[in-house]
């Protein structure tokens, strides 16, 4: 992180560490292996060369520093336009206001890129040496066409682009190559099995998790948070954004928040905790002091508010900061705790509601990654939603990587099973009525907190050649 609101990763990592990660394979799991499916975040953004290198910095998805070209993109199309063909309105979150900031601030770099790909594109030409991308990826560029699920030449037009910087999109279950010999003997695996594209790490989540169909949203929860539900038609709402869901003919909606995890581990950190642990058995104790408060004691005197938006700025608003809010000196320990676990989990619900107004209902939130090893989190969730959340054992974007190379490897039968023996595994939490009641007045004051123009910065930044 450079400078404020920057976030940058070294490209290389991305294809060389997925790459020790396959040699690292015991010889016996090597020799089970009969697809490789692939993933990875988005959207973040490297340029390249015509061998694939990088010849810049890696930019990910919680980088803010192109608010202005974001800016400048709703105003040239109009951002209910651009929310029409995309599924997306402009922000800094998003690849295009990135590589438009690269190529006025950066034109050395912008002049030297063959292609800008995303994380998963970068380790798919290392394993084939292909230049591709899939159209989950593509749709976050701001460049792709939602519904007829193609480059827009209209778009690159209005933004003096050259179509050939991005690679060819095709669908998720596409395979692209099969392992050549060459890269059989440097990772181990066998040579001639396929190599499946795959999705973005959300739309995979959305897959491993069993998000298939109407009534469960699905929780990317990691560092980040990512909320899939399934649509058959792109929801109207600009807050929600749209992506080609792995399964044919169908969307996932999509919103989420940038620091999730994240701002739990600056809490950590910050506030003294010895580990991860004690933050979770203090917030247990937090949340049994919620239900054992007295009927006429107010919610709010509990613990002070926390707002998770660590990152300088969320993908929807780059204006907001996070915050504690209501602090007081009878707060102890536990009252921290249990505000940081409450916070993020305010923070995801604040999300969902935005999705059950467009109208995908939630039958159940079912969580994967770091966020799912979370308990006391999982029962947050679960009371200021009214509704089960399911904690699945198994990271289900590896997951839905995996099962989108069974289907190539010929297991097409065998991928329904694998999801339900997924699902029943998993740990539920379901929500308690009084529980419930005593969180909405906090509730209320998130939601009237995160509004507040206290927490919100004017943050349009200079680049470093001076220019706004």
């Amino acid at each position: 992180m450079p400078e404020p609101g920057w976030a940058e990763q070294d490209a290389l990592d991305w294809s060389e560490h997925a790459i020790q990660a396959l040699q690292r394979l015991p010889d016996r799991v090597k020799r089970q292996i009969s697809g490789l499916g692939l993933t990875g975040q988005s959207p973040s953004v490297v340029p390249v060369d015509r061998r694939g290198r990088p010849v810049g910095p890696g930019l990910i998805y919680r980088d803010n520093r192109a608010m202005v070209e974001a800016a400048e993109m709703r105003l040239r199309i109009g951002a209910a336009t651009f929310h029409d063909i995309t599924g997306h309105t402009p922000e800094a979150f998003h690849v295009g206001p990135k590589v438009l900031w690269l190529r006025r601030h950066a034109p050395k770099v912008f002049k030297a890129t063959f292609q800008f790909l995303q994380p998963r594109d970068v380790v798919l030409h290392r394993l084939t040496g292909q230049f591709f991308t899939d159209e989950s990826h593509a749709n976050c560029t701001l460049f792709f066409d939602l519904t007829s699920h193609q480059w827009s030449g209209y778009l690159f037009e209005q933004f003096d682009l050259d179509s050939g910087l991005f690679p060819a999109a095709v669908p998720s279950w596409t395979v692209v190559e099969t392992l050549s010999a060459k890269m059989a003997a440097e990772t181990g695996l066998r040579a001639g099995i396929p190599i499946v594209i795959g999705a973005g790490d959300s739309q995979c989540v959305a897959f491993g998790a069993g998000v298939t169909e109407r009534g469960p949203i699905s929780e990317m929860s990691g560092a980040s948070s990512c909320l899939n539900s399934v649509v058959d038609v792109p929801r109207r709402d600009q807050r929600i954004t749209h992506y080609s869901h792995v399964v044919p003919d169908r969307f996932t909606t999509e919103v989420g928040l940038n620091t999730t995890g994240a701002a739990l581990q600056w809490v950590v950190r910050q506030l003294g905790f010895a580990s991860f642990e004690q933050l979770s058995s203090s917030a247990e104790s937090g949340l049994r002091r919620l239900r054992h408060l007295a009927e006429n004691k107010n919610p709010c005197d509990l613990a002070p508010l926390f707002l998770p938006y660590m990152g300088d700025g969320e993908r929807d608003d780059p204006t907001v900061r996070g915050a504690f809010v209501g602090l007081s000196d009878r707060h102890d320990r536990v009252a921290l705790a249990y505000s940081a676990m409450e916070g993020v989990a305010l923070g995801v619900a604040s999300r969902i509601a935005v999705l059950q107004r467009a109208g995908s209902p939630l039958e159940e939130l079912r969580v994967s990654g770091g966020g799912a090893q979370t308990a006391v989190l999982g029962r947050i969730k679960a009371h200021l939603l009214g509704r089960p959340v399911c904690h699945l054992e198994a990271d289900a974007s590896a997951n839905g990587a995996a099962l989108l190379s069974a289907q190539a490897a010929g297991y097409s039968d065998e991928v329904g099973g694998a999801i339900r023996h997924t699902l029943s595994r998993a740990k539920r939490f379901q929500p308690d009525e009084a529980t419930h009641a005593a969180m909405l007045p906090r509730q209320r004051w998130f939601e009237a907190a995160r509004r507040a123009p206290a927490l919100h910065q004017n943050q349009e930044r200079t680049g470093k050649d001076g220019q706004s």
